[in-house]
């Protein structure tokens, strides 16, 4: 059961922070700052969110084992997935102050 927690950890800490960021996003340019563009605060609180969220994979890195079997592939491969997809799909989103 751990295998399976440690291969899906990555995607599910990439699912937890996409939602956060687009949720925040969202709230931001809906109501709270309007559709003129988002302001120092609400980008201050995106970046933190993405940056938290990044800052997950560090402890999940140290929990992986070692070894060049598939049992410990996979969860390595899955929390480089989490990652990149992390750094790629959020990045515009908590950088950019449009709405």
């Amino acid at each position: 059961m751990r295998w399976l927690a440690l291969t899906l950890a990555g995607p599910m800490i990439w699912a937890a922070t996409f939602t956060l960021v687009y949720a925040l996003h969202g709230a931001f340019c809906a109501g709270i700052t309007g559709p003129e563009g988002l302001g120092i605060t609400s980008r201050i609180l995106l970046i933190t969110s993405w940056t938290v969220g990044l800052a997950a994979f560090v402890p999940l890195f140290m929990a992986l084992q070692k070894g060049p079997d598939l049992s410990a592939r996979l969860p390595r491969y899955g929390t480089w997935i989490g990652l990149v997809a992390t750094l790629y799909t959020l990045f515009p989103v908590a950088i950019t102050t449009s709405c």
